[in-house]
């Protein structure tokens, strides 16, 4: 395996500047990245002696070193590979670019972007022009119109996660502006806010016949979310036909997904538009629509691939703290486990998600529903399409049935997280299994 684009490796953690300057490297790149430490340059496990220490060093380096933050902007894991342990670095492209190391400034010396393979300092017009074109709408930037915010809510969330905020929470959090007055983030997470999210439910595929209309907001986003979320759990019912050789259950819609879709729709809304996310049944399907488009020179699929550039990173860092959302760029991956990509559709200035719903009657044809191409599982050995992206990993695991997740990941280009969705995805569908465990092989069933 060798170093690309988006991945870079370090045989250990220097006590210089050196992980500074690849994360900044990977926020100043339209695609972010990832850097591995216990990884030598030529793709040899190393493996690191204390990783707990080492994670720990790492996070408060990228916390202090980085400016502007990159709090919510990247993840720090601990993996094993080659039965030794190692660190994972996931860094998301940044909206405030450019980023640069505190010790340089804003300058040649401390500003890098990632170019092919390795970390190359920013020249002064691209600084300048970066700049020029810095993100200045942020939530994080927006002064909030109400200043006599508390946050008891927020408080429980974090006190159940054992994670006590402490009277510097609001600073922590990122919750002020550069003049120490909340800001937009801080009114968001507040017990009361004008923030209304919506769900609605109607008789018929239209929204002529409204039967249900419920107010989740003017709370923090966090309890309205966890409200969202418990509302849909009880209308994502199981359906259940006992046929002479099983008991087949499947629910309304898969329920890992539909998780996956509301914090997502939760956390990258565009909520300088003040227009919230909305949730909306009907009865052949749920729709859910956030506001805003893509990020600027985003693509569609390196949305799908799971490449993360995440709107709000304050919200971000907040639900990642409560573990409503796991690693950068696991989201959309996790949704296509089970849904197709046409399930997505990108207007202008918002993106929608479209469930079909499963129904009694389609419980008799299939275990899994589809919608623009094969959706689910296998009956009696029959196997769904795959995609393409499915098919692409099977052949790879044809060539050679001891690949890796990331060896995968490399070899298409996409991240982690995303091979292990097309593994499972695969493994679920029985068409491949693993045989030996760790030290074994996957077996093709076809």
């Amino acid at each position: 395996m060798t170093e690309t684009n988006r991945i870079e490796y370090k045989q250990e953690l220097t006590k210089e500047v050196e992980i500074e300057k690849e994360v900044v490297a990977f926020l100043n790149y339209r695609e972010g990245g990832i850097i591995y430490i216990g990884i030598d340059k030529f793709g040899v496990t190393c493996g690191i002696s204390d990783v707990d220490g080492d994670m720990l060093k790492i996070k408060d380096r990228l916390k202090n070193n980085i400016l502007p933050s990159c709090l919510g902007l990247f993840d720090v894991v601990s993996e094993e590979r080659d039965e030794k342990n190692i660190i994972k670095i996931v860094v998301a492209s940044g909206t405030e670019k450019p980023y640069y190391v505190k010790k340089y400034g804003m300058s040649e010396k401390g500003c890098f972007i990632r170019t092919g393979t390795s970390a190359e300092s920013m020249p002064q017009r691209m600084i300048d022009d970066l700049f020029s074109r810095r993100t200045r709408n942020s939530i994080g930037k927006i002064r909030s119109n109400r200043q006599d915010l508390t946050f008891r809510q927020l408080r429980i969330y974090y006190d159940e996660k054992g994670k006590t905020l402490n009277q510097h929470f609001a600073t922590n959090l990122e919750l002020l502006t550069s003049e120490s007055e909340y800001n937009y983030v801080a009114y968001l997470m507040a017990d009361e806010n004008g923030n209304s999210i919506k769900f609605a439910k109607y008789d018929g595929t239209t929204r002529v016949n409204l039967i249900e209309n419920k107010e989740f907001g003017y709370c923090s986003l966090v309890k309205a979310t966890h409200n969202i979320l418990d509302k849909l759990e009880v209308e994502n019912i199981t359906h259940t036909k006992i046929t002479s050789k099983e008991r087949i259950n499947r629910r309304t819609w898969d329920s890992e997904a539909l998780r996956e879709a509301v914090l997502n729709a939760f956390v990258h809304n565009d909520y300088t538009t003040e227009i919230p996310p909305k949730f909306e049944i009907f009865d052949d399907r749920i729709e859910i629509t956030s506001s805003g488009a893509l990020p600027d020179g985003f693509s569609e699929e390196e949305f799908f691939e799971g490449i993360s550039a995440p709107r709000n990173k304050e919200l971000m860092r907040i639900y990642r703290d409560l573990e409503l959302v796991e690693q950068l760029g696991s989201g959309i991956p996790r949704i296509l486990k089970s849904y197709d990509k046409s399930c997505f559709r990108f207007f202008p200035h918002f993106i929608r998600m479209t469930f079909p719903k499963y129904t009694d009657d389609a419980i008799d044809d299939t275990i899994g529903g589809a919608i623009g191409g094969a959706i689910g599982g296998a009956i009696g050995g029959a196997i769904d399409e795959l995609t393409e992206r499915q098919q692409e990993v099977l052949e790879l695991i044809k060539e050679n049935n001891r690949i890796s997740y990331r060896e995968v990941a490399e070899k298409l280009e996409i991240n982690y997280s995303a091979s292990q969705a097309h593994f499972d995805t695969l493994k679920e569908k029985k068409i491949i299994v693993r045989e030996g465990g760790t030290r074994g092989y996957w077996k093709i069933l076809m």
